[in-house]
């Protein structure tokens, strides 16, 4: 009785399951017949990956060809940039535009255009290789790579058009995304906020980016804890799934050559066991193969996003199908039309304990009451940037709700690190070999000031003390303090007419002692960042001596200074000045330019000696340099200057003569750089002299160079008339550059014609 009983209980059991699986397919031949309308949701999955989430964007674009139309949408890290942008309302093509016009290099590695800093800040980043942190006497590591600033920046610029929704549930796809808590390391579900805001979370992989800090919490990539956010989006109310993933499996040694690559295969160990369960829960899921790709091969995005394509037309029948149960819906997506033009009414700033609003204002440069573009506002907010003073710069951009009027909100949280330890290094045939420790400290005195001091060690010792407090748009004030020497073999030519030195006929070269130590008090005024007026007083002592005079009898070296043991000093006076400089720099790079504008232009007035040489009358300095680089063909670039000085003035004070020769961008005084001629060459009191390079980029930071200069120099060459002449000298170079992390390597052979010589010079890192 009991075995008949359990047999009937598995028949009825049977007759249920042979009855359910029939209704299943009776619905299912139902919707391929008729369909369901509204009643069927699509989700679309899309899964983090860097660089290889690009393959989401092909992935869509099948997508809309088989007419899918995607009712939520749920992403982590790059997959929720994506997501994001297609739930703001951009098309599959508009993505694949916008990607592939995206210098993601430029990006990720936050760099900012030389337009964005200030003088002072350009001079620091292109003198040192190496910026540590450096608070309580203890050198730090940065927390990332990047802070991410350039990637906010298109993340505002392409959601403006959603700016107003907070909830993204109202966004016209509803979209979520995923980040991780990194104090508890628990998943955070972000569905409402400002959303460039939550996508920037999503995707800050650790290392690379800045942690996020949204709501009190510190927020890195949602990889960490769930790269592919199935639950959520069928939360949302989700029938139908579509993913695309990709992820790849874990690697062997071979492929893991980065930090990068180990940091997400240690991250991988779990992602890819839970990927076994969600593959399985997923209705479409499509599988690029990703794996010949990193997640930083963003120059690939062709190949990429082809796979993408690919692995989604494998599923194309599947997507027909699934389109057809949707029915109708209607639904065209309005194609996003892009907008430069913004009216911010309001500027909001939130936090800044050390930078007054005039400080910040001042490097926003634009002004709230008139029309600006988002390239002005980015602009702005790379100066700010370029500082150094804040962490990543959050801003929303947003319309004000009690008006028509647009708000820009500034949450500028400062980076806690007020001291700096940098480094350098350097070769060059003046200085030699030379190395640079720098201790920067901010807001030592008051807010918004810097102090910094270069200590030069190597074959010639030197220093540099600044203290600057920057104003922004008003008159900022300084200080500068400088010792700086160097020794050379010259013709005694130049000394004999510079110094009127008398010699024996033995004597053809002489070795010269170069000390300069100058003090320097000025106000400054700063129109944009590329255009700077300074003006203030100085004090500076030079010293020219030598030992070659000493040793010999025959020179007559006691006529002229006198000599001390074996060392004759040439020039040993204080000199006294008021002095003005204008400067416009617009080079997108100090040492290889491909555009811009530059012109230099300096005044000093001498008006008080210690007269060690008993010649001193009040006389004039004036010096002036332009050019501009033009981008002519692919990687060709010409850059082009001229430039000129003079002395106004009867005095015989010969120590800040013009002398031309050799090569370098920091020369002192006025020592100017001529191509074709050894270092101190080409003496007068007055020159004139023009500048043209050639530089093809064959490779990515690799330059050749061909580069002719001409020019004519002697004593009061304006008042004669011969600077209009022909040019006496002239100089050609064939060079090599390559763009270093220690900064520029160059190595210029060079010649000149008329002086049948031939030099070859080096120069090896940042000049400081």
């Amino acid at each position: 009785m009991k075995l008949f009983i359990k047999n009937h209980d598995e028949y009825n059991s049977m007759q249920k399951t042979i009855f359910g699986i029939g209704l299943l397919l009776f619905t299912l031949f139902s919707a391929a017949q008729e369909p369901l309308g509204e009643n069927v949701k699509v989700g679309l999955v899309l899964s983090g990956g860097g660089a290889k989430g690009m393959a989401h964007i092909g992935a869509i674009k099948v997508l809309e060809e088989a007419g899918i139309q995607v009712d939520y949408i749920g992403g982590t890290s790059m997959g929720a940039i994506v997501g994001s942008l297609y739930a703001a309302g951009y098309t599959g093509n508009q993505l694949d535009s916008i990607f592939r016009a995206t210098d993601f290099t430029n990006l990720i590695q936050d760099n900012l255009p030389r337009s964005a800093k200030t003088f002072y800040e350009k001079e620091n980043s292109e003198t040192y290789a190496i910026t540590l942190p450096f608070d309580n006497f203890k050198v730090s590591v940065p927390p990332a790579y990047s802070g991410g600033q350039n990637v906010y920046n298109e993340l505002v610029k392409f959601l403006y058009p959603v700016r107003n929704i907070n909830d993204f549930n109202d966004l016209p796809i509803p979209f979520v995304c995923i980040a991780t808590d990194v104090e508890t390391g628990e998943e955070v579900v972000l569905k409402d906020g400002y959303l460039p805001e939550a996508v920037m979370a999503s995707g800050t992989l650790p290392s690379l980016f800045e942690p996020a800090r949204i709501n009190g919490k510190v927020l890195i990539d949602g990889g960490v804890v769930n790269n592919y956010p199935i639950e959520e989006v069928r939360k949302m109310g989700a029938d139908i799934i579509i993913g695309v993933d990709v992820q790849h499996g874990l690697r062997d040694r071979e492929s893991l050559l980065t930090a990068t690559e180990i940091l997400l295969q240690i991250n991988n160990y779990r992602t890819v066991l839970d990927m076994e369960e969600k593959s399985k829960k997923t209705d479409i899921y499509i599988k690029p193969n990703m794996d010949d790709y990193s997640i930083i091969d963003f120059n690939l995005d062709d190949v990429i996003i082809k796979s993408g394509e690919d692995a989604a037309r494998k599923k194309y029948d599947a997507l027909k199908e699934v389109a057809a149960m949707q029915g109708k819906k209607n639904r065209v997506k309005e194609r996003i039309v892009s907008t430069d033009t913004l009216s911010i009414s309001h500027l909001v700033i939130l936090e800044s304990e050390n930078y007054s609003r005039g400080y910040v204002k001042g490097k926003l440069r634009f002004d709230t009451d008139k029309p600006t573009t988002f390239s002005r506002v980015q602009q702005g907010i790379s100066n700010l940037a370029a500082t150094g003073n804040f962490h990543t710069i959050h801003y929303k951009l947003k319309d004000n709700e009690d008006s028509d009027e647009q708000e820009m909100v500034l949450d500028l949280k400062e980076n806690k690190s007020k001291s700096f330890i940098r480094l350098g290094a350097h070769y060059d045939n003046l200085y030699n070999t030379a190395a640079i420790l720098n201790y920067t400290r901010k807001s030592l005195i008051t807010r918004d000031d810097v102090s910094s001091f270069d200590f030069i060690i190597g074959d010639n010792i030197r220093y540099k003390l600044r203290y600057y407090v920057d104003k922004g748009f008003y008159w900022s004030f300084g200080f500068n303090s400088s010792f700086n020497e160097f020794e050379k073999d010259v013709n005694f030519d130049l000394v004999r007419s510079n110094f009127g030195v008398q010699a024996g006929a033995n004597l053809n070269t002489i070795n010269i002692d170069v000390s300069d130590f100058t003090n320097q008090v000025y106000v400054q005024t700063v129109l944009r960042e590329e255009f700077a007026f300074r003006t203030g007083i100085e004090h500076k002592f030079l010293k020219y001596s030598t030992k070659t005079l000493g040793q010999n009898p025959n020179t007559g070296a006691n006529q002229v200074g006198g000599s001390t043991g074996e060392r004759t000093f040439l020039e040993k006076s204080s000199f006294y000045s008021a002095f003005g400089q204008l400067t416009f720099d617009t080079y997108d790079d100090k040492y290889f330019p491909t555009k811009g504008l530059y012109f230099d232009g300096d005044f000093h007035f001498y008006v008080f000696s210690s007269d060690f040489n008993d010649n001193f009358k009040e006389f004039s300095i004036a010096k002036a340099k332009m050019g501009t680089a033009i981008p002519f063909l692919k990687n060709f670039s010409l850059i082009v200057e001229a430039e000129g000085g003079f002395k106004l003035g009867t005095s015989n004070v010969s120590s800040f003569d013009f002398i031309l020769g050799g090569y370098g961008t920091n020369l002192i005084n006025n020592f100017t750089p001529f191509f074709g001629y050894d270092f101190l060459a080409l003496p007068g009191n007055a020159f004139v002299k023009a500048y043209g390079r050639l530089d093809y980029k064959f490779a990515p930071k690799n330059h050749i160079m061909f580069t002719a200069n001409y020019a004519n120099v002697d004593d009061d060459l304006f008042r004669t008339g011969e600077w209009f002449t022909l040019p006496n000298y002239s100089g050609y170079g064939l060079g090599y550059g390559w763009e270093s992390f220690l900064g520029p390597m160059q190595i210029h052979y060079s010649w000149s014609p008329e002086g049948k010589s031939n030099n070859f010079f080096f120069s090896l890192g940042y000049w400081f």
